[in-house]
């Protein structure tokens, strides 16, 4: 089996799993569009207010929808050895960690980025905003699965490990929260979103490489 077909067999395998526990995928979906449909019934009728918080409110509950999924992106490999065998493969552990961390993305991200149109329209952001918003999406929920791999890797072995990965990998989410939710922000208002889009896609290529260096020990 070549490297490509490895790689690609890792993530057939773990979207098969996730198919099998539908609540991964599920879970994730379901708490972003309840916070984000919770917000304006905790505000009223107060349709500016609503739509000037819309961009951190959406971005906000993608953050915590991505870390309620982490703690699933290597536990059950671990927990029945398939991590191991991964590592003693005779192939580059930092691309099959990758494909993991493609999985990942494909069942928690992607759903996400789907959605997120729909309840941009609910929440009052104009039609001509919402490209802003895939776009920043599409650039910083595979950071949130790429920097939330190292957390993972670093607390798989721990028996309560949730909130000692949240510690680790809330801090390094916030640049992400900042840069796309003023990037939707100011689109909103007229403005030019270059330089935070290209600011998101340097968090992507320095996600990536990170990555790639922390999972090149093995997890």
């Amino acid at each position: 089996m070549s490297l490509s077909q490895a790689f690609f067999a890792i993530i057939r395998r773990d979207l098969l799993l996730a198919l099998r526990r539908r609540s991964e995928i599920a879970n994730p979906l379901l708490f972003f569009v309840l916070v984000i449909t919770l917000f304006p019934l905790g505000l009223g009728a107060r349709p500016q207010l609503i739509q000037a918080i819309a961009p951190g409110v959406i971005w906000v509950s993608a953050l915590l929808a991505a870390m309620l999924s982490l703690d699933s992106l290597f536990r059950s490999d671990f927990d029945d050895g398939s991590l191991e065998q991964i590592l003693l493969s005779p192939y580059p552990a930092s691309i099959l960690i990758l494909a993991k961390v493609c999985a990942h993305w494909l069942v928690t991200g992607l759903p996400l980025l789907l959605i997120a149109p729909l309840l941009a329209v609910f929440l009052g952001l104009p039609n001509t905003v919402l490209g802003v918003l895939m776009q920043t999406l599409l650039l910083g929920t595979p950071v949130l699965s790429l920097v939330g791999a190292i957390g993972v890797a670093l607390t798989v072995g721990l028996r309560r490990g949730g909130m000692i990965l949240s510690l680790l990998v809330l801090p390094l989410y916030v640049p992400v929260l900042i840069f796309a939710s003023n990037a939707v922000t100011m689109a909103s208002s007229g403005l030019v979103v270059s330089a935070q889009i290209n600011i998101l896609s340097a968090m992507l290529v320095l996600a990536f490489g990170v990555n790639a260096l922390a999972n090149c020990g093995g997890v």
